[in-house]
């Protein structure tokens, strides 16, 4: 498939200041745009190979550090001992430390065993043992030392994974269902598209150098598990008046500090026209995205001031080259939680079992310990969700409840309770240079207490907890979101704490959370809120009433 060429200079209207190279800016605005400029982040991995691993840490050049080597997955992490009332005011050199988070993209949450293994022995060996699934399906390790970092990659390599553009400013991972060609009530299978996304795509020179990340999901799901909301580009399957199969397109989502929901563009693709769509957006992005500040780079920002109508024209008139037929909007997602927790029947009579790893976080032990599972039960496939959950697929019906008891025995809940389920927590303070907070610990502290507490809810609950205000946790769509900041206690003492958020969702009404004047927690008094609103929730609410509606039109002391 040929790569989408960048058009000529067109005068859209637009001022230049905000460095859209369409618009004939070509002069860098600020530091991260002078680094692309002067070197692709693609190139600094055999810099990486040949010099930085043989000389160690003090030979990196400081643009390859805290820049380019994004673009293979690695950030520095945060040196132990700083507490969050210094992440702003440090300079980055003092944040440092000199172990790096590795970040293993795993597109459309598909492992084997094979790769899950590997995985598995590059934490053990070269990370301290630390592993943790993302709400964007990767895995994340961490205490890895640039001497290690080749090793990890033919390792990665001989199975088929790789970190390339897992960070950066860059086409990251491609989110998919981790059911897809196996879930019953699918829709459709993206499988091979996002396969050929990535072949086109990632690692492309042509797409290397975006204003900001670029994030994306592609799925038939019908939990729509995948977030289409939330994301830079969508793919949701839909059927068209024809009876036909192919997808409605979604531009511009995200969350940060300045949230927006995706825009439908309207259109209705077959599945051959997925991948050229996907080029033209990510061209649209590259070329006419805003370079000039950071803060207002993502697509989000540029579709916000163009409006979906025009986007839709720009793509169609200056990167596909033919219009688009209008399409249906997806159906809404099957009642529920948009996870894949539990155990369910597959299209070929097998069953997939879901569980809940608390928060997370796991360790290569508890790896291999998963793919020693899968293997005793006949299953080579353990896939990844975007609610930090693990999937086993194609197990037989005699072997179902022998998996079920061996997972619920080692603390891998396919039964869990609400919190346990839906509960999820970004890196925190432990590793994260931007982050105010700790957030794991105390996410695994949080479900502890409150199923002791309240082990009798059973309502869907989503609280997501975040160390800072970038929402990689997502904290606005989310029924309680819980934003870490430092907050004053009753002694007058500033302490780790939580700006909340309520009410937040997705699918049927979607929407970001309440912020309720002054409501803000400690760590410590955590667990005493949540239960408190929940307890008031269970209290006050109708038949079928969901959290969220429920502080949509809750009194402002029964949230506090």
């Amino acid at each position: 498939m040929t790569t989408p060429a960048r058009p000529a200079n067109r005068h859209h209207k637009r001022p230049r200041g905000e460095g859209q190279w369409a618009l004939g800016y070509s002069e860098p605005l600020n530091k991260n745009e002078e680094n692309k400029k002067n070197d692709d982040g693609l190139n600094v991995r055999q810099r990486i190979i040949d010099i930085y691993s043989k000389r160690g840490f003090d030979s990196i050049d400081p643009a390859d550090l805290r820049g380019r080597m994004r673009w293979y997955g690695l950030y520095t992490q945060r040196k132990p001992g700083i507490d969050g009332g210094k992440t702003a005011i440090l300079e980055p050199e003092e944040l440092d430390d000199r172990y790096f988070m590795l970040r293993v993209r795993i597109d459309g949450g598909r492992l084997n065993l094979a790769q899950l293994r590997v995985i598995a022995d590059i934490s053990n060996i070269y990370g301290r043992g630390t592993a943790d699934v993302t709400d964007r399906q990767n895995i994340q390790l961490h205490w890895i030392e640039i001497e290690a970092v080749p090793d990890i990659w033919e390792r990665l390599e001989s199975v088929g994974l790789s970190t390339t553009e897992a960070c950066g400013d860059t086409p990251r991972v491609i989110l998919g269902c981790p059911l897809a060609g196996i879930d019953t009530e699918e829709l459709i299978d993206p499988t091979e598209l996002i396969r050929e996304i990535y072949d086109t795509y990632i690692g492309n020179p042509a797409f290397s150098n975006l204003p900001r990340k670029f994030k994306s999901a592609l799925s038939g799901c019908p939990a729509h598990c995948t977030v289409h909301e939330i994301n830079d580009v969508a793919f949701v399957g839909v059927v068209n008046a024809r009876g036909e199969k192919g997808y409605d397109l979604w531009v511009g989502g995200g969350l940060s500090t300045n949230p927006m929901l995706a825009k439908r563009l309207g259109v209705f693709l077959t599945p051959e026209q997925v991948a050229p769509a996907y080029g033209g957006v990510i061209g649209i992005f590259r070329d006419y995205g805003y370079r000039r500040l950071r803060h207002r780079a993502r697509i989000k920002f540029l579709i916000n001031d163009w409006g979906a109508e025009k986007f839709r024209e720009i793509l169609e008139t200056e990167y596909l080259g033919y219009a688009l037929p209008d399409g249906p909007a997806p159906e809404q997602p099957r009642g529920g939680r948009r996870d894949h927790v539990g155990v369910f029947k597959q299209k070929d009579g097998n069953f997939y079992v879901g569980f809940a790893p608390k928060v997370g976080r796991l360790d290569g032990d508890k790896l291999h310990m998963i793919a020693d599972i899968a293997e005793r039960h006949g299953s080579d496939r353990v896939h990844t969700t975007v609610e930090q959950k693990m999937v086993i697929l194609d197990v037989a019906p005699d072997q179902v409840d022998g998996i079920v008891a061996e997972l619920e025995a080692n603390d891998l809940r396919v039964k869990p309770s609400t919190f346990r389920r839906q509960t999820m927590a970004c890196t925190g303070i432990e590793f994260c240079k931007l982050a105010i907070v700790e957030t794991k610990a105390l996410a695994a502290n949080l479900i502890d207490e409150l199923e002791e507490r309240l082990p009798d809810f059973k309502d869907p609950l989503t609280i997501n907890v975040n160390g800072c205000p970038n929402s990689c946790a997502r904290i606005q769509v989310a029924d309680i979101g819980l934003k870490g900041q430092l907050v004053v206690n009753d002694k007058g003492e500033q302490v780790e704490g939580f700006q909340v958020h309520l009410g937040g969702s997705l699918g049927v009404n979607p929407g970001f959370g309440r912020k309720v004047r002054g409501l803000k927690a400690t760590a410590e008094e955590l667990p005493d809120y949540v239960e408190r609103v929940v307890t008031n929730f269970e209290k006050q609410k109708d038949e079928g009433e969901t959290f969220a509606a429920w502080v949509q039109r809750a009194d402002e002391a029964d949230l506090k």
